[in-house]
């Protein structure tokens, strides 16, 4: 078993084992773990295709750490299932291109909330393993656009920025929105040929490096989580005025 599967499964039973074993201080839990699943929508910047059309599924756990005893400053890290790739289905200029890949993500992020809101804002890095190489279906009309399949394998690593925001629901039920743009190329000096604009007469080759952008909406339970002190808190605060 390689190093990087040895050490993605010792991070995902640490997880799963959180809940069970949730550290409180002053009577209060400052571990907390949560399941969460959603769907993703992405595009890779660079393949010539432009636009968030791939849709795909995401799935994981993942635990929050209070770094502040006032409950506003949070560490959160996971174990993630994602899906990212290309999708498009166009009559013209492409004809059918779509694949998609697997990742599995490690995400570390740094959370404010709103203490009368309840709603967090986050913002971090995420380390992405993939594990599934592109597989999906190309068809292309050659005359007006090619690009080289003769290597379409992708790096294997990945370093993302994540963004997200998360919105309680009830009890400890989050509605989370994020998103993730790799910082480095996935795939480096992908070739082209064709049209590059609708303005050239005479088709030409170039390169592109490409990376991962998607937007994920999930929804995430937070064991021992109470998203209605957040309710109280902003109903004490209208009344103070």
């Amino acid at each position: 078993m390689s190093h990087t599967k040895t050490t993605i499964l010792i991070i995902l039973s640490l997880l799963l084992a959180l809940p069970a074993h949730g550290q409180r201080r002053n009577n209060r839990q400052v571990i907390r773990a949560y399941p969460v699943a959603g769907a993703t929508i992405s595009q890779i910047r660079g393949d010539e295709l432009r636009g968030f059309d791939k849709w795909g599924f995401t799935a994981g756990v993942g635990a929050i750490i209070d770094l502040t005893d006032n409950n506003l400053w949070h560490l959160s890290i996971e174990s993630d299932f994602s899906q990212r790739g290309v999708y498009n289905n166009t009559s013209s200029p492409y004809a059918l291109f779509h694949f998609t890949m697997n990742y599995v993500d490690i995400p570390l992020t740094i959370h404010f909330t709103d203490p009368y809101g309840g709603i967090t804002f986050g913002a971090g890095l995420s380390y992405c393993r993939l594990v599934q190489q592109p597989h999906g279906l190309l068809v292309y009309k050659p005359e007006i656009f090619l690009p080289d399949t003769s290597d379409m394998s992708f790096l294997k690593n990945d370093l993302a920025a994540a963004f997200d925001i998360r919105i309680p629901v009830w009890r400890g039920l989050t509605l989370n929105f994020r998103y993730q743009h790799s910082l480095l190329p996935v795939k480096r000096n992908w070739n082209f040929w064709g049209y590059e604009k609708e303005s050239d007469r005479e088709p030409k080759s170039w390169s592109n490096n490409c990376y991962n952008s998607s937007i994920s909406l999930r929804v995430l339970y937070v064991f021992g989580e109470d998203n209605n002190k957040y309710k109280n808190k902003n109903q004490n605060k209208k009344k103070k005025r």
